[in-house]
């Protein structure tokens, strides 16, 4: 029986990411297909993306890597972890879950865990479900891994796609604290967007088959334009939204630290956030969109940046749609 806990702060204690070795550069690219260097970095703001090569990894050989260098960083063991929630869409498989196989990989015995899928905005909503366990009592260490294989759904002769895209992944640790951590969150859904950004086979709807391999069904497919035109306007409404419910303003924020989908939809929620560049975690130059991975691959690159009490939102938009900003304090 759950018992009922004085509710508790809750701290981001430690983060760590890990990227693949293989370098995929835009001119790489563009002898795959008709592309350039100049037209990718114009319209996304990437040069480059990591790739995970070796066919026998997988979503969570990056991630058990990044929870390794977390442990590491926070000089404790596997064993001490109570619960592990990847946020993914390219699970190793549909079951058992990524965070089961996480675990086993680490030796987290005594942790329980989940998958949790909401696309690029998946770290956030696992970031608000992993704090809730600590705010109540019941947990002490809960481990937040965002990781993708992107590589593995993304068909490398569509343009559209294949140019967005890294795999990667990053984990932070959340722990129960004295002072303000994670303060605030806006979280939503829009199933009406669902046919704009899609993998329309694989699941219950469009089991596999030769069929569905024959015609790329297995492959992200997106429709930019709209895609684009909801990012822009959700991201920048929610990280607006959730300043105006906690008064803040532009001069209060440290950082804004925003999922790394395309440098103007970005840019465009700065604006909005009435906070300049010198402010903005921006690393999709070198990375792509790894989805789940974006905003705590940020969070581990900056880390050195960042100090104590530092107000910090966190911003996302994927596909679903979903979308959503947490607001927190930096612990250390």
């Amino acid at each position: 029986m759950i018992q009922n806990h004085q509710k508790k702060n809750v701290q981001i204690s430690a983060v760590a990411g890990w990227v693949p070795d293989y370098v995929l550069t835009n001119e790489e690219l563009s002898k795959m297909v008709d592309t350039s260097d100049e037209w990718i970095t114009t319209r996304t703001g990437i040069k480059e993306r990591r790739i995970l090569k070796d066919p026998s990894k997988a979503t969570s050989d990056m991630g058990s890597e990044a929870l390794k260098l977390l442990l590491e960083k926070r000089n404790i063991s596997a064993d001490e972890i109570d619960l592990i929630i990847c946020a993914t869409v390219t699970p190793d498989m549909l079951f058992p879950s990524t965070a089961c196989l996480i675990a086993d990989k680490v030796g987290a015995c005594n942790a329980f865990g989940f998958d949790l899928s909401a696309a690029c905005s998946a770290f956030l909503f696992a970031l608000d479900c992993g704090q809730k366990y600590i705010a109540s009592g019941i947990y002490k260490k809960v481990v937040i891994i965002g990781a993708d294989k992107m590589s593995s759904i993304v068909d490398y002769t569509d343009r559209q796609t294949c140019v967005i895209f890294g795999d990667g992944a990053g984990a932070v640790l959340l722990e129960p604290s004295e002072e303000e951590g994670i303060i605030d969150s806006i979280l939503k859904i829009d199933g009406s967007g669902s046919q704009h950004l899609k993998m329309t086979a694989g699941g219950s709807l469009n089991p596999a088959t030769l069929d569905t391999v024959k015609k790329g069904h297995h492959y992200i497919s997106q429709d930019g334009k709209t895609v684009f035109k909801f990012a822009v306007t959700n991201m920048a409404n929610v990280s607006e939204q959730i300043m105006k419910k906690n008064n803040l303003t532009g001069n209060d924020i440290d950082w804004l630290v925003p999922h790394q989908a395309n440098l103007r939809i970005i840019e465009a929620t700065a604006k909005r956030m009435n906070i300049g560049s010198e402010k903005v975690m921006i690393n999709i130059g070198k990375y792509g969109n790894t989805t789940a991975a974006t905003i705590p691959l940020c969070l581990s690159d900056w880390e050195d940046k960042l100090d104590k009490g530092n107000n910090i939102i966190l911003a996302a938009f994927g596909g679903g749609f979903t979308w959503g900003a947490v607001y927190l304090k930096w612990a250390y």
